[in-house]
């Protein structure tokens, strides 16, 4: 039914997804970065040797404002805030602060596993790994899993997070006849709301979105099935999944002592905020009708990157989180980038490479609507071959 459909859009999107997608050689996993090197080479020539230097002492500090933040405002609301009916209002400014909060922390545990706090590979992995998992994100299998989104962005079928739909495809069919229902902005309303409320556990458990040269993932448990992991990469994905495990029993034993609604309140509610803030910045930074995504006859590692977009974010939220809504451009080139040195990369390479740095100035939640009605499937550009844009015209009739 319509129904039905409409809710595997956001639950399990797999066998709507590709008509027939095109042919991508070895459906072997491969991060090797296919760069085109001489732009790739003039880009990082453009900045100074510094700025790729890391320092542990800086990012430390970042640690600590971020987990000051996060740990300081939840001993707040646990020591004063009430449970009762009017103190909801009250509950839910925390949950949005808090995971506001934590998402900052979730950015810095993210740079570890790019290798971005040390140059020691031992001490990048034991401080994140802390750092993600208490925010029941497994450290290792999201590692593996975006360095494959850094290795692929944008190419059309290799690309792991927010691949996008064929133009005829099933799923596009299925999504423009709810848009044509519902109307562009009650479309747009439900379609965002999926999204930043489930798109980030869905991918974890299912590789919503994920490249479909991969088919169903799951990031939790490794094996033969799930193409997205090699096998040595086996144990890290257990260690994940038992820190992972470790967490839910610690929040388990803690709602046994103090309540399972308050453990709601202070943990599960950020939670969901501090995920919402992972999906919009994701969706946002690699959709844009102007955007294209590249088939395996046309892509390389320096036009996926240079694919990514700056959004306008406010600069207290750019404090935050560590500046990783306006400097993705720089991040997604040199991953390993600090992000205390991310922004004056971008204020050096902006006005160089003007006509290819990726910056949309339209307020975020304009962008998310427009994105929504407008980025619903890709077709081939008849001019410019290998190139897919997106679109939001129908395969069937109206």
């Amino acid at each position: 039914s319509d129904l039905f459909s409409f809710c595997c859009l956001f639950i399990w999107p797999r066998p709507f997804q590709f008509r027939s997608a095109p042919s991508c050689g070895s459906q072997e996993l491969k991060c090797t970065m296919d760069i085109d090197q001489k732009l790739f080479v003039k880009l990082k020539n453009s900045l100074p040797a510094e700025l790729f230097e890391r320092s542990e002492s800086r990012f430390l500090f970042s640690v600590a404002r971020g987990c000051g933040l996060l740990f300081g405002f939840a001993y707040l609301a646990a020591k004063f805030l009430p449970l009762t009916l009017w103190s909801i209002p009250l509950w839910l400014i925390y949950a949005v602060v808090e995971g506001t909060f934590g998402f900052g922390v979730w950015v810095l545990a993210h740079e570890c596993g790019h290798g971005s706090f040390s140059k020691h590979k031992v001490l990048n992995d034991l401080l994140g790994y802390p750092l993600h998992t208490i925010l029941l994100v497994p450290y290792f299998s999201w590692q593996y899993s975006h360095s494959v989104h850094h290795a692929r962005t944008n190419h059309l079928t290799e690309g792991e997070s927010f691949v996008p739909i064929l133009f005829g495809a099933d799923f596009e069919k299925t999504k423009n006849r709810w848009r044509r229902l519902l109307g562009d902005d009650a479309f747009s309303l439900v379609h965002n709301f999926f999204f930043v409320t489930i798109g980030w556990p869905m991918y974890l458990a299912y590789g919503l979105s994920g490249g479909p040269v991969r088919g169903q993932t799951n990031h939790f448990v490794p094996g033969e099935y799930n193409k997205l992991f090699p096998r040595q990469w086996w144990a890290k994905i257990w260690a994940s999944t038992a820190g992972i495990l470790a967490v839910l029993g610690t929040l388990y034993y803690l709602a046994l002592q103090h309540g399972f609604l308050r453990i709601a309140g202070l943990y599960w509610a950020p939670y969901l905020i501090t995920n919402g803030w992972l999906v919009v910045y994701t969706y946002l930074h690699h959709t844009d009708v102007d955007a294209p995504h590249y088939d395996e006859t046309t892509w390389n590692y320096t036009k996926g990157a240079l694919c990514t977009i700056e959004r306008n974010f406010p600069d207290f939220i750019n404090w935050l989180h560590f500046g990783i809504g306006n400097t993705h451009v720089v991040h997604h080139l040199f991953s390993q980038l600090p992000h205390y040195n991310a922004l004056r990369a971008r204020q050096i390479l902006e006005p160089m490479y003007k006509d290819i740095y990726r910056v949309d100035k339209r307020p975020v939640w304009k962008a998310m609507h427009l994105n929504a009605t407008q980025c619903v499937s890709v077709k081939e550009s008849e001019t410019k071959k290998g190139e897919w844009y997106y679109t939001s015209e129908s395969s069937t009739a109206e």
